[in-house]
């Protein structure tokens, strides 16, 4: 079972984008990294096609569920229902900011109700065996970040949560989009810091705005984990280096060739299964950022890969382009 011991990787759970085709392709470049599933709210998970929302394949361990919801009865049951599908941890979603998550009272809003917050860990925990975690802002709107992060954590950690993941920004609830409340708050690794300083013995990971593995292993000397994002999504090479100790990038020896193949064949069963090759290459246009060949790459998996009837031989095709030999260059 996954336990949240020594410092850990993850990759942040992002709505539309890591799904169980990404996720597949992430763990082909990190054995070590954690990887998060897309929100998925517990309403959905008890009323819905489980096998279409919750099915994953075995090689995406360790793998978390991260869920939507308010009602600790209902995410009582979405924790059970996640863990008898395999999965190695149960995440409450209590930063997500959009509106369609605030209408259902959960996400980001739930800041505000730190006491139901920890009813619903409670209700979680005492449903399953597998670890059961907390994803959440430093605050929203105008609350004082210093008081709202220690009230929310004290809550979630007495009510028995494994770890607490902390995206470092407020969320604005009115006035910014889920977009711009990536970007438009400030970030302040600071507060998550003095989190991490006042519950020593409690697991606090960061999130928000991590570009690189050099900022990643400036961040575990405060913390015990590191979220990324955006940038394991739009440059997911960087993942090959935590495997490999932080040691540069991780890129300069890694298999990509392998890597492509093993993507091939999966995405031939996918097809093989009625799904369409797009469904897997989006999530890998951005692998060989930097690298010579990358821009006939991206087209050929933006244009080819979407047509109708394309099959694993437009992604081996795609990976000719690439050249190993010549330096990488930003511009590729």
């Amino acid at each position: 079972m996954h336990k949240y011991q020594g410092h850990i990787i993850a990759t942040a759970p992002m709505m539309d984008w890591t799904d169980r085709h990404c996720r597949f392709f992430h763990r082909q470049l990190s054995k070590r990294t954690l990887l998060y599933t897309e929100m998925v709210v517990a309403d959905a998970v008890i009323h819905g096609a489980r096998e279409r929302l919750l099915g994953f394949d075995p090689a995406e361990h360790p793998v978390a569920l991260q869920l939507g919801g308010s009602e600790p009865w209902k995410l009582a049951e979405a924790a059970r229902i996640g863990a008898d599908f395999g999965y190695d941890e149960i995440n409450l979603n209590v930063g997500c900011p959009s509106d369609r998550v605030q209408s259902g009272t959960f996400g980001a809003c739930l800041m505000k109700t730190p006491a139901l917050v920890a009813e619903c860990v409670a209700a979680m925990k005492a449903a399953v065996a597998v670890p059961v975690t907390v994803k959440c802002r430093i605050g929203v709107d105008d609350q004082d970040p210093e008081a709202a992060l220690d009230v929310l954590a004290d809550g979630v950690f007495d009510a028995g949560a494994d770890a607490l993941w902390v995206h470092a920004r407020k969320a604005w609830l009115k006035g910014l989009s889920p977009k711009e409340n990536r970007d438009i708050p400030p970030l302040d690794y600071g507060r998550v810091y003095r989190l991490k300083a006042r519950c020593p013995g409690r697991f606090i990971g960061i999130n928000g705005g991590i570009q690189t593995l050099g900022e990643a292993a400036a961040h575990l000397a405060h913390v015990d984990g590191v979220m990324l994002g955006r940038a394991a999504y739009h440059t997911p090479a960087i993942l090959a280096g935590v495997d490999a100790g932080f040691q540069g990038t991780g890129a300069e020896l890694f298999d990509f060739a392998a890597l492509v193949e093993e993507m091939a064949d999966y995405a031939g069963r996918h097809i093989a299964g009625g799904g369409r090759l797009t469904h897997v290459t989006r999530h890998m246009v951005g692998l060989f950022h930097g690298r010579p060949g990358a821009r006939r790459w991206r087209q050929i998996l933006s244009t080819d890969a979407t047509r109708p009837g394309a099959g694993p031989e437009v992604l081996r095709a795609a990976f000719e382009a690439v050249d190993f030999e010549a330096p990488a260059d930003e511009a590729a």
